[in-house]
């Protein structure tokens, strides 16, 4: 519970830091801000500090930047309703195309550093090494001695060390440490003379966990080269995706929605703190990868419409625009919608 709450206040709070790029660099750029918001209308409160409306509003997942003049149709619409002058130098439409492109790309390169910056923190904090137990066959000696999933095995460093332990001393009577809870205990087993085949000598299954912790610069070199190529990854598994859908017509198993993210919550907890900081890294580099998609209602397909528009030397027509983002925007509230549902129907 405590966990998904955790993941809950950090999927908003990137969400709201995504914003925040578009909204920094429109300032810097000089383009007029008229609203940053903190979750979504209604609205709660506002307060406005210079010309900016700062909101808090009722639902509490994330927030958005409103920034003067995005649609230059619908601010002329605006003006003529009424009667205002149109900031023609403050306007986001009416910059250049690489001023442009520098306010939409900032929402992704924020989520990247967060990620990043998220990932090397995991590094900086580290988590002792250790070799834990991750099953245990019924009936085995590891369940005759009461063994669980989550034991520590204090004797080993690394898995494989335990492996040939076990192999060393077939048909043995060994001692077995472990760390259950912050207690440490210690027991007796005969471990199997001829174990079936993946069975083991002992019947539990093993893994290697943790990591050393790193220095403030280690940790930050090596949290960037893993978050590139955590992008990397990204990229390829939406790749398979969109692969999959238009050759099969079915999504791939593993793919999973903030359902099934808040479904595993309780398992990232299990684990610890730094783990939960590990997913928030990765759902932040997961955000930049889906909004660098050239798709429109995304920022990369908002990219897109900016190259095409430095290509033929004028911007697309706005029905074009508009159409294209509302057919985009339809198919990925689909697409969220089947995954969602399938989410659900796996809780049961």
């Amino acid at each position: 519970m405590i966990t998904g709450i955790i993941l809950f206040i950090g999927i908003s709070l990137l969400i709201l830091v995504h914003e925040l790029g578009h909204f920094l660099s429109a300032k810097q750029a000089g383009i007029k801000v008229e609203e940053f918001g903190f979750g979504f209308p209604p609205r709660i409160k506002g307060w406005r500090r210079g010309e900016t409306l700062y909101s808090l509003n009722w639902l509490p997942f994330g927030g958005f930047v409103r920034i003067y003049g995005e649609s230059k149709h619908k601010q002329e619409l605006i003006a003529q309703e009424t009667g205002e002058v149109i900031e023609i130098k403050r306007t986001f439409f009416a910059q250049s195309v690489w001023r442009r492109f520098v306010v939409i790309a900032a929402g992704i390169a924020i989520n990247f550093i967060a990620g990043w910056l998220l990932l090397s923190a995991v590094y900086m904090i580290g988590d002792w090494v250790r070799v834990e137990i991750t099953e245990v066959q019924p009936g085995s000696p590891a369940a005759l001695i009461d063994l669980r999933e989550g034991d520590a095995l204090t004797q080993f460093t690394v898995a494989d060390e335990f492996v040939a332990f076990t192999k060393a001393h077939k048909g043995e009577t060994v001692k077995v440490e472990i760390l259950r809870d912050g207690i440490s205990l210690q027991k007796q087993v005969t471990l199997r003379a001829q174990p079936k085949e993946g069975e083991g000598a002992l019947g539990a299954a093993v893994s290697d966990f943790g990591f050393p912790r790193l220095g403030f610069g280690r940790a930050l070199v090596k949290g960037f080269s893993d978050s590139v190529g955590m992008l990397a990854d990204i990229f390829r598994a939406l790749g398979n995706l969109v692969g999959q859908i238009f050759s099969h017509g079915t999504l791939p198993g593993d793919v999973v929605g903030p359902v099934g993210i808040f479904s595993m919550a309780g398992e990232f907890g299990k684990l610890g703190f730094v783990y939960v900081i590990q997913v928030l890294a990765m759902i932040s580099l997961n955000l930049a990868a889906l909004n660098a998609l050239p798709i429109p209602a995304l920022d990369g397909g908002r990219i897109l419409f900016l190259i095409i528009e430095k290509i033929k030397g004028s911007p697309i027509a706005p029905k074009r625009e508009f159409f294209a983002n509302i057919i985009s925007f339809g198919l990925l509230i689909i697409l969220m919608i089947f995954i969602t549902g399938r989410d659900i129907v796996r809780l049961f």
